[in-house]
Order: C-alpha cells, then structure tokens, then sequence
C-alpha cells in the first residue's frame, strides 16, 4: 500500500512537472537541473524571475554635469552595478546622466569612475541612454510616463510597465525649495514631477512605486504635495529647509584618493547603496533601510548631516527591498541585524560648498580684494597647493573661482535687496525668511514660482545650482501676493548689471 501511495504521488508530481515543463525532456531535466523543479514551487524567489511580483523598473537621473559635481554621476553608475548584480536587465534600467566625467580632462583615472575611496570602478558597462543634452526634464518626464513619442534624442527607452509592475527611481543632484536641478535648462519644479507622478498612477500601469532623492531641501519635492493613495512611498535626503551633504570629500577621513579633488559621493546615497550592497534583501524591508540610512545620514547628530524624511503611501515601507531592486545571491546568507555597521566620513561638505571644495583643492586660497574682510572660506577645507604657481591649470581654477564667488555675492546682494525694494528693510527679513508649516507646500501658486523666478532672472542673471537656494524667498514673495509686474520694477532697480560669466548666464536659468 505504502508503495502504491508513493508511485502515485511521484507519477503526479512527474506528470505536474511535465506540463509545467512543456515539451522538454522530462526524466533529463529532473536529473540534469533539479534546482529548476524547486523553482518552480517557489516561483519568484530568484533575483531573474520577475513573474511574480511584475517587472521590476528603474530610472537613475543625475541631474548636473561639471567634475566638480563628480559625486551625482558616481552615485548613478553605483545604482546602476547594483541593480544589475541584483538581477534587473538593462532594457528594463533608464539610465540619464551627462557623461562628461569618466573622460574628464580632471579626472586622475580616465573611464573610471569610483563611489567611494577604496570603490570599484562603476562607470563600466553603464547604459547610456540619455546623455549631454538629452539630459532634460520634459525626457525624463516622458521615460516615467512611457511616452516614446514624446523623447528627443537619447536611445528612446521608457518605462514600458504594467498594472502588475513596480518602479524604482533614483533622483541624485542639487535642488533647493521646490525644485531639482539639470544640466540643461529649466529646470524641474516639484508640481510639474508630483502631476506626472499622478498621471502615471492614473494610467494604471504600476503597481507600487518607490522613489529615493538625493538633492538639498528635498524635502521640499513632496511635502504637502504627495498625497496618500497613489501607492508611491519617497524618502528623501533631507526635510523641506536643510542642505544634504556630500561626502568621502577631500579633508575628510576616509578621504578619495590623494589626487581626487572632489566629492566621490553623497552622503544619503552612498548610505542606502553601501547597505544594499551587504544585505540580502529579500529580508531587509523600505523601512529598515529607511532607518538605517536615517541614522547615518544625519552623521550622529552633527552638524555635517540632514534629517532623511519619508513621504506618501508609507505603509509601502513595509515591503522587502527585493520587490523594487531585486537582491544578490552573494548577500543570501547575510542575516540583518538592526544596527548600522557602515559609519559615515568624520565630515561631509554642504552641497552648495562642493563646487568651492574642488576649486580650493586646485590652488592655494588667498582672499580676493572683491570680498568682504569677514569673509571665511569653508573651516574644513585643508590649505595646500596642487597645481603649480603660474600654471594653466591653476589660472583656471582661480578664474573659475572668481566667477563662482563673483555670481554667489551678486545673488546674495540682489535678493535682499529685492527683498528691500518690495516690503521696506525692516520687514523684508521677515517675508523672504518665513517657513511654512509642516504639511503645508512650499507656494500656493506655482504659475506665479515660475513667472517671479523669470522675470527676476531676465534682470539679474541666472540664478543656478547656488541660487537655488532662495527658490523659499520667491515662494514667501508670491504668497504675499507680489505680482509679476511689481518683480519686474524690484528686479530693475537691484541689477543695474550681473556679472558677465558662466554662472550667471541667462542660458543657464530656471526658465531658459
């Protein structure tokens, strides 16, 4: 009886495995490859099959170009070896990024690009989908949605998914109130990202969707924009009115290699690549790594960190990480233990200091005659020489600096000085300063944003990655109701002139 009840059990299983198999030959394969009959009971535990959970999507956006900005680029190729060590194919990866660090004249190890000091080499292999110019926001907007009609340039690849799919996208670069910057121009305001976000949702095809950002006031993107029931959970680096930070920087421990001169990373990035690095996850949900890289990131407590925030369908968090990026076989055995093992730099540099970090780090500072007797450069920035006195790689560092210092004191002056103009100098403090209250976004009207920000900038030049940062003053003027006009005279009477280089060319403006 026991023999009979056996031979019936193997014959159906022998016949189950047979329709399951097709037309192979079935006592071959049983014997040749016994771990595919294994698979097919637990269907969707390898990092390649995507049936049961949907296919997996991911878009990586750098969203700068120039050495200086080293760290977006490395961030994104670090994604990209991730993703694919962690099963996901490159058809279904949308890859932007400017591409004009690997092969930079500056950079000390051509077609390599590293994410950390001791890292290997990211930059191989990297799809280059979107590029230079095609590094825009309406193609961006166009990948998410799907929308090949829509793309200019680039290789035309969009996320192609459906009902049952699950989208992952990585945003590294610099932002400041309610926007995230580009390499070209305009630049992306957070309700234009939040409406397209809400488009897809409408179109039915995902069925969760995760997005991590890297940028400063990140926060910002999707505070009092993101709502529940969109089955979208974001974290970002930092809440709606505070810097994120670059690191593995040059003065810091552990620093880049001695000829690096600039940021290889940034420190919310690297702090959720590091640890999905390690982990195995298909154990290790959102919201563990949400916490892990929370503590991390806010670097102790100390004055180089950011508060990482988390917005939208949070519940989301609950899900493993292998639902969205997959995980290495390598990691299988890891056992997560809720304690953060990878401790961040002994300093991080203010993103909107990187640029002056890699300047610094080219010659020898000395205060130009231009500057105010307070000024100070950045305390953290070690004082050697690296290029040779009266070289031209060190008269362009100098010039470069210059202009940078030259275009973030102009700015500086005109806004307060615009500030002065439309609400009288003891109020204009108070306006151009205000925070919102939590839950609320960043302007009631983000037509009058945009129309502010243009008509500021056709007078006074534009306002750029640094100038970001006053994208909160030109909220606080539409909320008090100023009008384009009223801008427009302020603006006039505050930038007789701008400075005629780089950083403050109209071509490179918000609304170009």
């Amino acid at each position: 009886m026991t023999r009979l009840t056996t031979g019936v059990l193997l014959s159906s299983f022998l016949a189950l495995f047979a329709f399951a198999s097709g037309s192979r030959d079935l006592i071959g394969d049983v014997l040749r490859l016994p771990s595919e009959a294994a698979g097919f009971f637990r269907r969707g535990t390898a990092p390649e099959d995507n049936d049961a959970v949907g296919t997996r999507w991911a878009v990586l956006i750098a969203g700068s170009n120039g050495y200086w900005n080293y760290r977006h680029q490395a961030d994104i190729c670090h994604a990209y070896q991730l993703l694919k060590k962690n099963g996901l194919r490159d058809e279904n990866i949308v890859v932007f990024m400017y591409d004009d660090i690997a092969y930079n004249e500056e950079n000390p190890r051509p077609g390599v690009i590293i994410n950390s000091p001791h890292g290997d080499d990211v930059y191989k292999g990297v799809p280059k989908d979107y590029t230079g110019e095609d590094v825009t926001v309406d193609n961006f907007f166009a990948a998410i949605l799907g929308n090949k009609t829509a793309i200019k340039g680039g290789s035309g690849k969009v996320v192609d998914s459906g009902p049952d799919d699950h989208i992952f996208i990585f945003y590294s670069d610099h932002g400041g109130p309610g926007v995230l910057g580009m390499p070209t121009y305009p630049y992306l305001y957070a309700n234009d990202l939040i409406e397209v976000l809400k488009r897809k949702h409408a179109a039915g095809t995902y069925k969760s969707l995760v997005f991590y950002l890297e940028a400063c006031e990140s926060g910002s993107i999707f505070e009092g924009l993101l709502s529940e029931g969109l089955n979208i959970y974001a974290t970002t680096a930092s809440n709606a009115e505070e810097s994120s930070w670059g690191t593995y920087c040059p003065g810091e421990y552990p620093s880049p290699p001695q000829e690096y001169e600039t940021c290889l990373g940034d420190l919310y990035s690297v702090s959720w690549m590091e640890d999905s690095d390690i982990h195995n996850l298909r154990t290790e949900s959102l919201h563990q790594q949400y916490e892990l890289v929370k503590k991390r990131t806010a670097n102790d407590n100390s004055f180089y960190g950011s508060h990482v925030m988390q917005y939208g369908d949070i519940g989301l968090s609950e899900n493993n990480l292998f639902l969205y990026i997959g995980t290495n076989p390598a990691n299988d055995n890891y056992t997560f233990v809720d304690e953060n093992s990878l401790r961040p730099a002994t300093k991080a540099v203010n993103q909107r200091d990187a640029d002056l970090v890699h300047f610094w780090h080219k010659f020898p500072f000395t205060v130009p005659n231009f500057l105010p007797s307070t000024f100070s450069f950045p305390s953290h920035l070690p004082q050697f020489r690296k290029a040779p006195e009266g070289s031209p790689r060190k008269i362009k560092a100098q010039k470069e600096f210059v202009e940078a210092m030259s275009h973030r004191m102009h700015l500086d002056d005109s806004v307060k000085l615009v500030g002065k103009l439309l609400f009288g100098i003891e109020k204009a403090p108070e306006v151009l300063n205000a925070i919102r209250p939590t839950g609320l976004p960043l302007v009631d009207d983000w037509d009058c944003l945009k129309n502010l920000v243009r008509t500021f900038e056709t007078h006074c030049g534009s306002l750029s990655q640094y100038g970001m940062k006053y994208m909160r003053s030109f909220a606080n003027i539409c909320n008090a109701g100023i009008g384009k006009e009223q801008m427009a005279e302020a603006s006039a009477q505050a930038c007789i002139n701008f400075p005629r280089n780089w950083w403050s060319s109209l071509q490179n403006g918000f609304s170009a």
